[in-house]
């Protein structure tokens, strides 16, 4: 298998879900016994990628210049030429259009996948997104980002493929995540053992819903149904600095100074969501994915998620009471969200622990790493006629 030779394209490798998927199937090719190309323009994961078995060409793929584009298409078309490159494959719109021309002109297969909503309704914006949709094979991270995509493009259905992201589920192996991971995070925190924990995992971003978290805590106050439950945002502002004021701002207006907890960015999510008695993912806007739905999940702590985009997906919902792994509550709606904490919150050790396993034994079964590797090697396998999957299991 030596001599088949993937070229990954990606603007850049710092962390997200499309950088560390090119990370991922790097890996998965080294394994499989080919050779792994990522044409970018570097980052903070490139020594993941090498260690990964990957090789890094340097391009200016991240630029949306229209000349910048063509020209790299042409240095693509060489390297495809001079590296006997078997196939494409493109992660982002602009880089996309510079492997899609550099593909045509030498003949290769081009695959996409397709990461992100890509909102624009204007008709050059819809022709520069329908790059993504022009791939021999076409990947969706979840179902909701397939029927955006045929939404909006012409997809031969049988060229669109559903993959997950993978998460490496050990990781979250309870024998891996040591007592004192959990007692450092607890400190860092300022939770008591023993007390009940509300994790959102998110950047703080008005779409990511915290403000009705903070009304539906209030509201559980309201009720004196709060008790001591402690709410964690964790996550970075990145500059949003103005939203943080006005989250600890409202916050404090609720009286809610000694139950909801801005602790920034947390470096150990298995051990926070081990630690966690619930998660939250409140978003208001669709995402493609939506990660921690399914990192909670892998560690075993049942999940509350808003009904838009795919992380409403990533859960067997109540509605089926015998292996449900996590609630679904409206939109935007925070009596709903009350109403579905209240319900959590007040459920016994033994109830959350089953929905806790369950929910851990459904993300093994639907988002494994390996599983996620294996599909997509098995797409450039049916445009190559290798057998790369195979050599992978």
């Amino acid at each position: 298998m030596s001599d088949v030779t993937i070229l990954q394209v990606v603007p850049r490798l710092e962390t997200g879900g499309s950088e560390q998927s090119t990370v991922e199937i790097a890996d998965a090719l080294t394994r499989a016994g080919a050779k792994a190309l990522v044409a970018t323009e570097g980052g903070r994961l490139a020594t993941a990628l090498a260690r990964a078995g990957g090789e890094i060409i340097e391009l200016p793929v991240a630029s949306k210049n229209p000349m910048t584009i063509l020209a790299n298409a042409n240095r693509l078309k060489r390297i495809v030429e001079e590296r006997n490159v078997s196939l494409l494959h493109a992660r982002s719109r602009a880089p996309a259009w510079s492997a899609f021309l550099a593909a045509k002109a030498t003949h290769r297969p081009f695959v996409t996948t397709y990461h992100g909503a890509y909102s624009g309704r204007a008709r050059l914006k819809t022709l520069y997104n329908s790059v993504m949709a022009r791939g021999d094979r076409v990947i969706a991270n979840s179902h909701y980002t397939a029927a955006l995509v045929a939404s909006r493009h012409s997809v031969v259905p049988e060229h669109m493929h559903v993959i997950y992201r993978g998460i490496d589920l050990s990781a979250f192996e309870p024998d891996q995540i040591a007592p004192e991971r959990l007692a450092r995070l607890r400190s860092a925190w300022g939770v008591e053992e023993g007390q009940l924990i509300v994790l959102q995992a998110a950047r703080l971003s008005r779409w990511k819903g915290h403000i009705h978290t903070i009304e539906a805590a209030q509201a559980l106050r309201a009720r004196n149904e709060l008790g001591n439950t402690m709410f964690i945002f964790a996550g970075d502002a990145q500059g949003r600095d103005d939203y943080r004021a006005e989250l600890e701002a409202k916050i404090g207006e609720a009286g809610l100074s000694s139950n909801v907890r801005l602790v920034g960015h947390c470096d150990d999510i298995p051990a926070a969501f081990t630690l966690a008695t619930l998660a939250l993912v409140a978003s208001t806007r669709a995402e493609t994915f939506g990660r921690t739905s399914v990192e909670s999940q892998a560690a075993g702590c049942p999940v509350i998620v808003t009904d838009i985009g795919a992380a409403s997906e990533n859960v067997v919902a109540q509605s089926d009471s015998q292996s449900f792994t996590g609630w679904v509550v409206p939109t935007a709606d925070s009596e709903a969200l009350a109403a579905c904490l209240s319900e959590a919150l007040t459920a016994s050790p033994q109830e959350l622990a089953a929905i806790g396993e369950r929910a851990r034994m459904h993300a093994k079964a639907r988002f494994a790493l390996r599983k996620m590797q294996q599909a997509t090697l098995a797409i450039y396998d049916a445009l190559l006629g290798t057998e790369l999957a195979a050599r992978f299991r």
